[in-house]
Parts: C-alpha cells; structure tokens; sequence
C-alpha cells in the first residue's frame, strides 16, 4: 500500500495550533521541548503549593499578632493580596516555650510516634512473613479480614475503648455478672499507643508482605542449612534486603502518629503535657475562650514540623541506601 506525502499545500491549509500539533508529533527534538516544559510547569506548580502553606505559617510567625488581627499583612502583587511579614518579629519562636512548656508536648508526640512504630514493625514483619512467603489454609480470609478492619472509621472504635480504658468493669448483658475490671489507663501513653498500633498495623502488614515475597526462596534457603530458624532467617536475610519496605512503613506509620491529634486528645482527659497530650494539643494551647495568638500557633507549627523533615531527609538517604545495598546481594 502506498504512502501519502504531504505537500506544501497542505502545511498552508493548517491553523496554527494543527500545525504546531503536526510538528510535535513528527519532530522528536520538538516532542522533547515539551516534555521537558511539561515537567517543569509540573514541578513548579507542586512546589507553588507545596511550600505556599510553610511561607504562610512562616508570615504568621513573623508578623505580630495585633497586625494579624488587624489584617494589615498583605501586599498587593499582580492584583492580588500576597501576604507579606509585618516587621521581623522572631521573639514569637522564644515565645512557643515561655508561654507553654510546648517542647513537652513535641516530646509526647515523639514518644508515641517511636514506641507505635516499634511496635508496628515488629508485629507486621512476622505477620508480613507469614503472609509473604508461607502458604497455609485460611491465608486468604485472613487478609481479607486484615483489610477490612482497616477500613473501619478510627470513630467507630472511640467509644468501646474509652469505656475500656477509663477502668470500668465488664459485665456479661442481661446476667449482671462482673468479669473483671480493667486497669485504669486514660491519661497514660497505653491507651494511645494501642489504638494507634491496631489502626496502622494494617497498612504494614501489606507494605511488608509485598517486599518479602520478592525475596528469592534460595536465599532463606541457604541460611537454613546453615542451621538459622525461620526467626533468624527473617532477621539476617529478609528484613536486611526488604530494608526499603521497612524503612517505608516505618516512616509513614512515625509521621501518622505523630500527626495523628483525634485519639490522643480524648483519652487525654485534659490538655496537658502531664497527660500526654500531644504536638497539636500544645498547639491548639495558645488559643484560649478570649483571645488566640496566631503568631504563636504558627511559630509552634514550624518547631513542630522540624522533626519530621530531618526524619525525612535521614529516611530517604536510608531508603536509597538499602536499595542499594539489596541490588548487590546475591
């Protein structure tokens, strides 16, 4: 079948935008210079707002609170009101810690954090090797049953475990009869740290168990004959190679948690670093019945934000690292 050239002619009969569509799918050098200004009107645009929100807590910190409730912190750019910093009032972030002892409440929120993903990850590594790499009968309503709790509202359980935890007795319906009574556990880190490692043991179970059924079955075999346990086969062979996935889930379930405000003020029964109350608790302290200090809110937003970025600029060099050092393991 013969092919048809085209012809000046029918350059000339072309709107601009088709002739410039034409170019683009014929030229490769053309199709490049698109994809790279695609990529960087992409790039932009995320970053635009991304960091849009930090440059805004960051002009709240620095503006005194009067002129924020004043409104006079914007500049007109282009026809639009651009906030802008009302002088250079850095003795808001002192402030954050003579006001409130809000390094306590940052302290909470690290504890949680770290004692959940601990936790966390040890559950899920086994559970992940079970599901991972072992064929038994029940595997698949086992995971169904995995994946629907997790999808259960974190609000659906609030009202079970407060009851539970405020030390209340168990009593079997319609008999009367008092099991036992639980100990009393509100204002205590266990009952933030139980919830919170029931409500992200799921999505680590899942991440886990995808990375260690990739690991070639020689390799535990190998250790095996070496006399290791299946326990310590998971610890000196799995878990080294699948270090991405652990270090994923460990990541994401340690900035859930430390972000995570719902649980960890109801079962502080006030708002308080003495109850373990958290990094949001401490934040919404400055806001009293009368008056809120946004200057202060924001400059506690900003400390309180700093742990997590150093958490993640120290994860992705480990992320990238044990991708690494997996690739060259045999």
């Amino acid at each position: 079948m013969a092919t048809q050239t085209e012809s000046p002619t029918d350059d000339a009969n072309r709107s601009p935008l088709q002739a410039w569509t034409h170019g683009v799918i014929t030229d490769q050098e053309k199709q490049d210079r698109l994809y790279k200004a695609l990529f960087y009107v992409a790039a932009v645009f995320f970053l635009v707002t991304t960091l849009f929100p930090f440059y805004w807590l960051l002009v709240l910190a620095l503006t005194p609170n009067s002129s924020i409730l004043a409104g006079d912190w914007s500049l007109p750019v282009i026809g639009l009101e651009f906030p802008h910093p009302q002088g250079f009032n850095v003795v808001a972030f002192v402030e954050v810690f003579q006001q409130v002892p809000f390094h306590l409440y940052v302290f909470n929120s690290f504890v949680l954090a770290v004692t959940t993903t601990i936790i966390v990850i040890a559950i899920a590594s086994l559970a992940g090797y079970v599901f991972g790499r072992l064929e038994f009968p029940g595997r698949g309503p086992l995971l169904l049953g995995i994946l629907v709790i997790s999808y259960f509202p974190p609000a659906a359980f609030l009202i079970p475990l407060f009851d539970a935890f405020l030390g209340n007795a168990v009593v079997i319906p319609f008999l009367g009869i008092e099991v036992f009574e639980p100990p009393r556990l509100v204002n205590t880190p266990g009952a933030m740290i139980m919830p919170f490692s029931a409500l992200f043991l799921p999505l680590s179970i899942f991440i886990l168990m995808t990375f260690y059924g990739q690991i070639p079955d020689g390799l535990e075999d190998a250790a095996r004959v070496e006399g290791t346990t299946r326990l310590g086969a998971l610890v000196r062979v799995i878990i080294p190679l699948s270090a991405p996935g652990v270090a994923t889930a460990a990541v994401l379930t340690f900035i859930a948690v430390y972000n995570e405000y719902f649980f960890s003020e109801i079962m502080a029964l006030e708002n308080v670093p003495q109850n373990w109350s958290p990094l949001v608790g401490g934040i919404l302290s400055y806001q009293t019945q009368y008056t809120t200090d946004f200057n202060l809110m924001a400059a506690a937003s900003i400390v309180g934000v700093l742990p997590m970025l150093i958490l993640v600029v120290v994860a992705q060099e480990k992320i990238v690292s044990g991708l690494t050092a997996g690739a060259l393991k045999e």
